[in-house]
């Protein structure tokens, strides 16, 4: 279930904070309560993309996007990831949350999001491709950057591994290529070998 208590909660806290540039890190803390986790005692990998929106909406927050998404009926959506795990947070842990804007082109806006544990060692590593959207579709970055008041809306340089990313997911298959019948071996066969 969607933590809309958290959301609530970290909005709130959000408010409450001096407003940031795009390109500006949004520094949030957290703990993983027992519902965060799997049955290896960790917090989920499906609970920590979670956990990264949490990230992101206040982030949103803090650079003036909410009132933005309001105002001109827009939506916020993710249009791509790619997500690194590197080690694990227990339940209880406190960690760190760190998100920022990196780049954007003519249709999508970049993020990156990064969960630290207090010993200063990365957890997980995830770079967003996101899209503000409306009824028509996909509302370019220029507008939106206007719209919070960013006059100057020149995209800092993508990253190489970004761009790379970007021309690895261009080559692949859309909609995925799905085998049309899936056959089940069959088990009286299996026993047959067997006996």
């Amino acid at each position: 279930m969607f933590p809309i208590v958290r959301l609530i909660k970290d909005l709130l806290v959000a408010r409450r904070m001096p407003p940031l540039d795009l390109t500006e890190t949004h520094v949030s803390r957290h703990i993983c309560w027992p519902w965060d986790l799997d049955i290896w005692m960790e917090l989920n990998n499906g609970r920590a993309m979670t956990l990264y929106d949490l990230g992101r909406t206040m982030l949103a927050q803090r650079v003036g996007l909410i009132g933005a998404l309001r105002s001109r009926r827009w939506g916020m959506t993710v249009a791509g990831t790619t997500v690194r795990f590197r080690r694990r947070i227990r339940g209880f842990e406190r960690f760190e949350m760190r998100s920022r804007a990196v780049a954007w082109d003519d249709r999508f806006i970049y993020l990156e999001q990064s969960m630290w544990k207090s010993n200063g060692d990365c957890a997980s590593h995830v770079m967003l491709r996101t899209a503000i959207t409306d009824a028509k579709g996909i509302v370019s970055p220029q507008e939106v950057l206007k719209t919070i008041g960013r006059t100057d809306s020149a995209a800092p340089q993508m990253p190489d591994w970004i761009k790379a990313w970007c021309e690895a997911d261009a080559g692949r298959p859309w909609p995925p290529m799905m085998p049309t019948e899936t056959v089940a071996p069959d088990a009286s066969a299996a026993q047959d070998t067997l006996a």
